[in-house]
């Protein structure tokens, strides 16, 4: 049981790592920016379209796929 959940946990590290690094950047590159620390961009949210919320969703699920995968070999590893 243990080599499984570890198998899968590794695949799911692999996994969440590069949807990570899929990310599209944010660009704000503008001297305000660098000023303020971006504080002006707080309450401008927009909504995520296309290739972004999808690898947004995927880093979702795959992040709490890694949490629950890291319980469940802290519990097997236990017992």
């Amino acid at each position: 049981m243990y080599n499984t959940i570890m198998t899968l946990f590794l695949i799911v590290c692999v996994i969440l790592i590069a949807c990570v690094m899929m990310q599209p950047a944010k660009n704000d590159n503008d001297a305000m920016s660098a000023l303020t620390g971006g504080a002006g961009d707080l309450f401008s949210r927009r909504k995520a379209r296309g290739f972004e919320a999808v690898m947004q969703i995927a880093t979702t699920i795959f992040g709490a796929l890694f949490f629950i995968l890291a319980l469940a070999l802290v519990y097997v590893s236990s017992h």
